[in-house]
């Protein structure tokens, strides 16, 4: 099922669908794409949309403009909030790091200048991470007296382990795409004019095979990351129980056995 989405829905990001990807590009370039509430409400919709599209088998996920991902938070938005109000705009953002990160479709962040704050959070929630040479990133929330809010202290000791992240955390330091290669954080380094290609290469890629294959083998890394080894093995069980129960696995080992390509189905 496709679903009727389009570019002029949203006022700060714009939306396309094209060869099976949906492209979801914050589109506040003057202000280097902060993030404000009315952003985060508008990619919310904007990838509830693409779960929900059937004819949608990946995300690409990116910044307007040659200088930034997405520079953090609006400031000026947050100067007069309250306690109150602080904890409801974290648990946004926090809700919709976690529709990215469970999607059960492969979201590439494609970084393209600035990913901090707010920014570098959104990027960690996203399957993939690929960065143009100029990228940079950061949890520099100490600097302006608050912390990570949308995730970062979770997913970064996740990513780059606890010393690395609490390090980057406690310091405020921005780090360059090389650094962050380095450390975990990014998968690879693209040149700038190449990186949305490089991304619909990967889709590609992902794309070929099984959709019930790569949403379960994404639920479980992401489930198992959290428990012990047993655990993870159990739900890597139960896990592989659903797939084999699907059209698609009497298909591709059909396909394997009778060497031709497979036609998958998503069912």
């Amino acid at each position: 099922m496709s679903v009727a989405i389009t570019t002029s829905t949203f006022g700060h990001i714009l939306y396309e669908t094209k060869n099976a990807i949906a492209y979801i590009t914050l589109n506040r370039p003057k202000v280097l794409n902060a993030l404000n509430k009315c952003v985060i409400m508008e990619l919310k919709v904007a990838f509830e949309a693409a779960r929900e599209d059937s004819t949608v088998r990946g995300v690409i996920f990116t910044g307007a403009g040659d200088k930034a991902f997405a520079a953090g938070a609006d400031i000026s938005e947050m100067l007069n909030d309250t306690p109150i109000e602080a904890e409801e705009k974290t648990r946004l953002g926090q809700a919709l790091t976690t529709l990215i990160e469970n999607l059960g479709k492969p979201v590439i962040a494609a970084v393209n200048g600035y990913a901090l704050g707010g920014g570098c959070e959104l990027a960690m929630a996203s399957t993939i991470r690929l960065a143009s040479e100029t990228a940079k990133f950061g949890q520099p929330e100490v600097k302006i007296g608050i912390m990570p809010g949308y995730g970062g202290t979770q997913r970064l000791p996740r990513l780059v382990g606890k010393g690395r992240a609490l390090q980057l955390i406690l310091t405020g330091d921005v780090i360059g795409a090389e650094e962050a290669h380095r450390i975990g954080l990014v998968n690879e380094i693209v040149p700038s004019g190449g990186l949305i290609a490089r991304a619909e290469a990967i889709l590609k890629q992902i794309s070929a095979n099984a959709p019930q294959g790569v949403k379960f083998s994404i639920e479980a890394v992401n489930r198992g990351a959290d428990t012990s080894l047993d655990e993870g093995l159990l739900i890597e069980a139960s896990l592989f129980a659903l797939c084999a129960a699907t059209e698609d696995k009497k298909e591709g080992t059909t396909a394997f056995l009778g060497k031709r390509a497979p036609q998958f189905q998503g069912r």
